[in-house]
């Protein structure tokens, strides 16, 4: 992942389309632990961000907690390595409540199983999966400069063709 004329590591492979959804354990803002068993039946938008304190992960979280009251058995799930407290902050100032943020900062294991997990700074790479009923990965994205944003649309298209 490229930082301004940095590459940051990345640790582990990108996941491919048509492969399975590794299973993952998160922090929710309550504290309480969310598995993907968690969301059995539902499509499933995975919104990865490098922090919520950032313009443009704020913008995103935003975008997909807009668009996620249009989706049909669809989840959206935003993943940090924030501070389950920070994301709650956020989602309370800002209205967030279509989405569900959630952290992996506990043992970084999601960063790692989803091939985003930036080593140097403990962070995630900004990136957006959607998983089909079958948690099979139907969309994936990696966004390879910290500051660019995700394809909305497409991901967007992929659950609303799932849902």
């Amino acid at each position: 992942m490229m930082v301004g004329d940095n590459e940051h590591p990345i640790q582990n492979d990108m996941l491919a389309v048509g492969s399975a959804a590794p299973d993952f354990t998160l922090i929710a803002n309550d504290l309480s632990s969310r598995s993907l068993a968690d969301y059995a039946g539902q499509v499933k938008v995975i919104s990865v961000i490098p922090s919520i304190d950032t313009g443009v992960c704020a913008t995103q979280t935003r975008r997909f907690n807009a668009e996620a009251a249009g989706l049909n058995e669809t989840v959206v799930l935003t993943v940090s390595a924030d501070m389950p407290f920070a994301l709650g902050r956020f989602c309370g100032a800002e209205g967030i409540d279509n989405t569900e943020t959630l952290t992996t900062q506990r043992d970084m294991q999601f960063a790692d199983d989803y091939g985003v997990h930036d080593t140097e700074w403990r962070i995630c790479q900004r990136a957006v999966f959607v998983l089909d009923r079958d948690n099979v990965l139907r969309h994936v994205e990696y966004v390879g400069v910290i500051g660019d944003e995700v394809d909305y649309d497409s991901a967007l298209a992929a659950a609303r063709a799932l849902a």
